[in-house]
């Protein structure tokens, strides 16, 4: 990697830096002066902002998506209008595609081939994927990083510490070090598609014994850790369900619940990215393809253990056992006060494994807006008694939770979600998960991200 071109180039970190710069200084100073001289509303500027971040796409946009699920931590206006960021980017070209192909493979890369596509099947933030077949008659899909992405992640980085320091200055209840932390290492794993196709390869066997669950299986001798290549899955989208019969829509909702919460409660490893994107829905509703492995965060046994504590802290209404969970988290500091806004969050997310009936996810709630009064509470609260730091763990799990649970208002689905719950953990042991995870980890040669905090 010493000799990679596109390794973190300073030309091209500036390049970025220069452009995203441009993007955001405006909306930047726009916020800044509405705060200090009143000039300008909320909704406008979270317009700016916005619009500003879709125009950088890369990972800034991805960043942006990411922030806009973790509740409490921006104005409710901000929140919003990130929340609606799509992390599509025009496609790049055939000449690309030859230079990316023929650095990855070798000059002779269309000879491994027997089809491949030069439009490609879809493009996103980091990268694009493209339709080919081998000589063997397999349809896979081949996965190609955009140029200097190790430059812009760096670049993007450093551009959000800036912006993220002026909403902390100006409105900001919370410590956004560790947020900031967390997204940054998950971004740079994004970069790693060997890591990536070790990840794939991880779900496949944890989630061997959910027959409904479909992970695409990598190709090594067409990978490189910028070409990820696997097999090709397809499927319809979540919104083709969305007016299916009730038991068929319940039926979805509760493979989404296992093939999220399964790996969590079990290995503890979670997707990091619930979009709607990253699952497909096949047959009449009877199966899941589920997409993208850049994205998981592997997990502490302690964590996972706090996760369970804390449920069981809230359903014995047990405030210094919540309090211990929060500790568990790495929640620090914590005054009786910070709990007690904590726990608003928590009976919330909460609330549909608490109650032991079927029942939807939330009423008279959009799929856009699950979470938003809760967090527009918990700011306003920690406005008042705050401030308090996020511990890292939080930032992914949450993000599952709020995506899940918007996947399941979409649907309309109607479930006995504690009885899941309740199946998932059943013989809960933090020893027992934590060999577990040890042993799936070794056998695809992934490394807890964590050691020291395992």
């Amino acid at each position: 990697m010493a000799n990679d071109p596109e390794r973190n180039r300073l030309s091209a970190r500036l390049g970025r830096a220069a452009k995203v710069g441009t993007n955001l200084s405006g909306a930047a100073l726009k916020f800044g002066a509405g705060q200090v001289f009143g000039g300008g509303n909320d909704d406008q500027i979270a317009a700016a902002l916005a619009s500003a971040l879709g125009n950088t796409k890369g990972p800034l946009m991805k960043v942006a998506q990411m922030l806009s699920t973790i509740p409490d931590f921006l104005p409710p206006e901000y929140a919003a209008e990130l929340s609606q960021l799509q992390a599509q980017a025009p496609a790049m070209g055939w000449p690309f595609v030859k230079r990316r192909m023929r650095a990855e493979l070798g000059a002779d890369w269309q000879s491994r081939f027997a089809e491949f596509e030069k439009e490609a099947a879809h493009a996103a933030s980091l990268g694009q994927v493209h339709k080919a077949q081998t000589h063997s008659g397999e349809t896979i899909a081949c996965k190609l990083q955009y140029p200097d992405m190790a430059s812009a992640v760096e670049s993007d980085v450093g551009q959000l510490k800036s912006l993220l320091g002026i909403f902390k200055r100006m409105d900001g209840p919370i410590d956004a070090t560790e947020i900031v932390n967390e997204i940054s290492e998950r971004l740079r794993e994004e970069l790693d598609y060997e890591r990536e196709r070790k990840a794939m390869r991880l779900y496949g066997l944890m989630l061997a014994d959910q027959p409904f669950v479909t992970v695409p299986e990598p190709v090594d001798e067409l990978s490189s850790s910028r070409l990820l290549t696997m097999s090709w899955v397809s499927g319809q989208p979540l919104h083709a369900f969305e007016n299916a019969d009730q038991e068929t829509r319940n039926r979805i909702a509760e493979m989404l619940f296992w093939t999220w919460w399964g790996p969590m409660n079990r290995f503890g490893v979670i997707h990091g990215d619930p979009h709607l994107g990253n699952y497909q829905i096949t047959g009449e509703g009877t199966g899941i393809n589920l997409l993208d492995f850049g994205c998981i965060r592997i997990f502490p046994a302690s964590f996972v253990e706090g996760v369970v504590r804390l449920r069981e802290s809230i359903r014995a209404d047990d405030f210094d056992g919540c309090m211990h969970a929060y500790e568990i988290w790495g929640f620090k500091n914590l005054t009786r006060e910070l709990g007690e806004v904590l726990n608003v969050w928590a009976r919330f997310i909460y609330g549909p494994i608490l109650d032991d009936r079927v029942r939807p996810i939330a009423d008279g709630i959009k799929p856009g807006e699950y979470g938003r009064k809760e967090a527009t509470e918990v700011r306003k609260l920690l406005k008042e008694r705050g401030p308090v730091t996020i511990p890292a763990e939080f930032v992914f799990m949450d993000r599952a939770a709020i995506g899940l649970g918007a996947a399941y208002l979409r649907l309309g689905a109607e479930l006995n979600y504690y009885q899941l719950f309740e199946d998932s953990i059943r013989d809960f042991d933090a020893n027992s998960l934590a060999a577990r995870q040890a042993d799936a980890l070794a056998s695809v040669g992934l490394t807890q991200i964590d050691e020291a905090k395992a």
